[in-house]
């Protein structure tokens, strides 16, 4: 991936960055849209759009792919589905979660870790996607009622696992070998930041 690339990936983790704010800004009570049934569905569509940034993310390097999976994305309502598609072109496209510490190897300024449990894995976003979607429509009188209560619990448990996600992760790219290493924050920067790190195959013999 050329710099140009690396910095729209960049630059759509720092749109996720903007909506995500938007989001704890509503649910800190610093927004308020006063009445609590459209503050969640404002929340809900941030969190999913969010969660569509992140499934086209890693499409960005290939301009024409990650313009056609925007135009499907309008015609597709199934997340399980809009996953399968994106899979289809790029088999590592979902974010590796991690954390670094520091390394004991010689030459190694730190060992990346993945992180295995508490992030928004695939299952989640399935669930918070669809979710999200039906919180959209307006209300049917005569069906069931939106349970506000559940967005309202599982708001912040969503925004929790998405940060854990991004904050620190991995990710490949399609037609591209290297490794990338993405900080959504580091300290004195505003823009995430992403790195770029050759794999090197060891040969056996």
């Amino acid at each position: 991936m050329k710099d140009k690339e690396r910095e729209k990936y960049a630059s759509v983790m720092n749109e996720i960055k903007r909506r995500t704010n938007v989001v704890y800004a509503f649910l800190n009570g610093e927004r308020n849209a006063m009445y609590q049934a459209v503050n969640i569905e404002l929340m809900c569509l941030q969190i999913r759009k969010i969660l569509e940034l992140i499934a086209l993310s890693s499409l960005v390097a290939n301009q024409k792919i990650f313009l056609r999976q925007v135009q499907n994305l309008k015609k597709m309502w199934n997340a399980k589905l809009i996953l399968k598609d994106i899979e289809r072109l790029n088999p590592d496209f979902y974010p590796n979660p991690i954390y670094e510490k520091p390394s004991d190897l010689e030459g190694v300024e730190n060992d990346l870790i993945n992180i295995k449990e508490g992030y928004l894995n695939k299952e989640d976003f399935i669930k918070a996607y669809d979710a999200c979607g039906k919180i959209l429509h307006a209300e049917n009188p005569l069906g069931h009622k939106i349970d506000y209560k559940y967005y309202e619990t599982n708001i912040l448990i969503w925004m929790g696992k998405i940060k854990l996600l991004l904050n620190c992760h991995t990710i490949k790219l399609l037609n591209d070998n290297n490794l990338y290493v993405v900080h959504m924050q580091e300290q004195g920067k505003e823009s995430s930041t992403v790195y770029v790190f050759e794999l090197i195959k060891t040969l056996h013999l």
